[in-house]
């Protein structure tokens, strides 16, 4: 969701960028538009393609796929990659995908919800259907689970302990760094360490991952791609979203992560006994009774 001062919003203004490129391949110079043709001849082939695996296929300079990118209306080609994500991810236009500084909250609302909204379905296509049922499988015969997680991710762990009643276990959420050392390595077979980050990089966290799982425990991830979190871990939940690190952008990547959490517990807590779920509908009902206004 970059900010399109360059142009005032006028260049892409928040279309298709597939649009975009048919709309204006007649007015590119020559090279361009044989960068313009390899897109539009198959553009999931250029969504997982360098600069120069582009250039070879278009038959034109690396500068040349550049400067298509900066022609087209884009800031660069990464910015390119992630608008050709949006217009693939749902297979409509991609409207709303770009913030003005000049917008009024009612527009970026509408931006944000429909950014929101395509970059959930991108992930929710993506998704290992595998691992995710390994996940269950193995949350569901856990004796105890821990959730680790820093900044955005610490949200989505403490999120996922508030579920301990549809996991069925006790469950924990870990923050604090020395803390998380400390119940890592008195974990034991049996028990579930669930670490979170999206970015996969995060030392401590990849730390955590080893030291769960030297220990005795199974560890899962939740993260946003194939980082070196994956290789410390027993399964690995891959949520790709199409964010980026603009200032503007919300944090999708939590967003999905908490979906993802969702998932996850629902599923498990299916899987329970009739006499369990029985005791969830009674808690339920016991927070709604709570929730209403008692007669003074």
């Amino acid at each position: 969701m970059d900010i399109d001062t360059r142009t005032g919003g006028k260049g892409l203004g928040g279309r298709n960028i597939i649009e975009v490129i048919r709309t204006m391949r007649g007015d590119l110079r020559k090279s361009d538009r044989k960068v313009a043709d390899v897109v539009l001849e198959d553009p999931q082939r250029i969504l997982n393609a360098t600069v120069g695996e582009t250039a070879a296929l278009a038959d034109v300079s690396q500068p040349t796929v550049l400067r298509f990118a900066t022609a087209i209306g884009c800031s660069g080609f990464p910015d390119f990659k992630i608008r050709l994500a949006q217009s693939l991810a749902l297979g409509t236009p991609a409207t709303h995908s770009v913030l003005l500084d000049t917008d009024e909250p009612e527009v970026v609302a509408e931006k944000i919800f429909d950014y929101t909204m395509t970059s959930l379905d991108w992930a929710r296509s993506r998704l290992d259907k595998v691992a995710l049922n390994k996940a269950i499988d193995i949350l569901t015969e856990a004796r105890s689970i821990v959730f680790f997680g820093f900044g955005a991710s610490g949200i989505v762990a403490r999120d996922a302990q508030q579920k301990f009643p549809l996991f069925g276990v006790p469950c924990g959420a870990e923050l604090d760094s020395h803390q998380q050392v400390m119940v890592a390595s008195m974990m034991k077979a049996g028990e579930v360490a669930f670490v979170i980050s999206n970015t996969g990089t995060t030392r401590s966290i990849i730390e955590i991952a080893r030291i769960a799982r030297d220990s005795g425990a199974t560890v899962i991830c939740l993260t946003g791609s194939d980082s070196p979190l994956t290789s410390y871990c027993d399964v690995s939940l891959i949520v790709e979203t199409l964010e980026n690190t603009n200032m503007y952008t919300p944090t999708i990547s939590r967003i999905a992560a908490l979906v993802i959490i969702d998932i996850l517990s629902t599923s498990v807590a299916m899987r329970r006994t009739p006499e369990h779920q029985a005791r969830v509908h009674q808690m339920k009902r016991q927070l709604s009774d709570m929730r209403r206004m008692q007669p003074i």
